[in-house]
This record gives structure tokens, C-alpha cells and sequence, in this order.
């Protein structure tokens, strides 16, 4: 088989459907043994106008964004190192530096779970 270059594989990924470009990442995950799921993002946003609908109605990935320690810094603190494996300084930090990803790439129990409990210690989130 001829090498394709870079503009032939682009090509050939613009004329796929999301759901091609799936199963092509799967076979090609499991053929390298590799994850490549920022990858599957990338190419499929530019050459599927229809992609974000579809990524919304079939999302099962959050992301629990902390927005605003509020009034109770430290008990926020105390949450982010309970629901991370973050030490006090990078808590801290991350507490200080928001807005910030406190957990990212979980289901939707654990998004929702997350973010009731730093709501509980007065700070500010979003989920997405």
C-alpha cells in the first residue's frame, strides 16, 4: 500500500461521518494499543458541521470547573483535596487560581456529587 501523506488522511477523515470517525478511532486505539480521545475531538469538530448537536445529546463526560472560592476558602480547600489526590499547596493553588478544572473526564453522578459538595463549603461551580 502507498504512503498516504497528511492532506490525503485529512481528506479522507473530512468525507467520514462522526460515527465512521468512532469506530475508525476504536479500531485504531485497540490495532495500537493507544487512547486517542483528544485526538477524535480534533479531527472530528472541523469536517462535521452537526458534530457539537450530537456531541451534546450523547455527552457522558463532565468536567467540574471550580468558578469562585466564595467566603469559606478553607473549607473549600478541604473539598478539593477529598474529591482529588492534590496536597494542601496544590489545593490551595488551584483554589486561588480559579477558575479552574477540579475534576475532569467523569460521569455525570460523580460531576453532579463534586459539585454539591464544593456548593456545600460556599464555592462557586460549573459543570460542563
Amino acid at each position: 500500500m502507498a504512503k498516504l501523506s497528511q492532506e490525503d488522511l485529512l481528506a479522507q477523515f473530512e468525507e467520514m461521518t462522526l460515527i465512521e470517525l468512532s469506530e475508525f478511532v476504536k479500531a485504531f486505539e485497540e490495532k495500537f494499543d493507544v487512547t486517542a480521545a483528544a485526538a477524535a475531538v480534533a479531527v472530528a469538530a472541523p469536517g462535521a458541521p452537526g458534530a457539537p448537536a450530537e456531541a451534546a445529546e450523547e455527552k457522558d463526560e463532565f468536567d467540574v470547573i471550580l468558578t469562585g472560592a466564595g467566603d469559606k476558602k478553607i473549607q473549600v480547600i478541604k473539598v478539593v483535596r477529598e474529591l482529588t489526590s492534590l496536597g494542601l499547596k496544590e489545593a490551595k493553588d488551584l483554589v486561588d487560581g480559579a477558575p479552574k478544572p477540579v475534576l475532569e473526564k467523569v460521569n455525570k453522578e460523580a460531576a453532579d456529587k463534586a459539585a454539591e459538595a464544593l456548593k456545600g463549603a460556599g464555592a462557586a461551580v460549573e459543570v460542563k
